[in-house]
């Protein structure tokens, strides 16, 4: 049930040693990459649990039973829903069309990016309430960690190499030919690479504690 008129969906993937942060796993192994995702998604949900005046959801793969997203939907009191078939795109798409068709605006963002902050959703959830058709979070990898909307566009979700660093520019690009006023934030970092991981001491440290003990 809506109790907010915007719905923050959270993307996560299961925190299952070998199939999450692939990229990574030549620097921390799986079970170290595993171990940074459920951190990462942890962190996020909290974050964005603490917003006031939204509405919460957990969007996540390959199913809802995974016991860390049923200890966050029972600890914070949130949705949990499958992202179901499809690319990247497909997935996002659906979950927007979504909430789009139930009055709410949307906010979709992934789990990546340790710097989200709540001064950061605010920003967003404000700019939607005050009429912005659009809210772009710009990565600095040239992706995007966060993408707002007021209502829906599919040209957002196709023909995006999504994982690239066109993301951000082909996403830009879509918003001005649908027409939408567009609020950008200030660019944040994410980690997706080996490379990323010396940004974040304090999280390599809470991995190396998780896998001694």
């Amino acid at each position: 049930m809506a109790t907010s008129p915007i719905r923050a969906v959270i993307f996560a993937r299961a925190p299952v040693p070998g199939t999450c942060k692939t990229r990574l796993i030549p620097a921390l192994g799986a079970d170290g990459a595993a171990a940074l995702q459920e951190r990462l998604i942890r962190r996020t949900v909290a974050t964005v649990s603490a917003v006031a005046g939204l509405d919460t959801e957990l969007c996540v793969t390959p199913d809802t039973g995974h016991a860390v997203f049923t200890a966050l939907v029972e600890r914070h009191g949130i949705a949990c829903t499958a992202q179901g078939e499809g690319d990247l795109g497909q997935r996002m798409a659906r979950a927007a069309r979504r909430v789009l068709a139930d009055g709410q605006a949307v906010i979709l963002l992934g789990t990546d990016c340790p710097e989200y902050s709540v001064a950061c959703l605010r920003a967003a959830g404000r700019a939607l309430a005050a009429g912005a058709q659009a809210v772009i979070g710009p990565a600095h990898d040239g992706g995007y960690v966060l993408l707002g909307l007021q209502r829906f566009d599919d040209a957002l979700f196709t023909g995006i190499d999504w994982g690239s660093e066109r993301v951000l520019a082909q996403t830009q690009s879509a918003l001005a030919r649908a027409g939408m006023e567009v609020f950008e934030l200030p660019p944040l970092h994410d980690i997706d690479r080996p490379e990323d991981l010396a940004r974040f001491p304090e999280l390599l440290s809470e991995v190396s504690r998780a896998l001694a003990g």
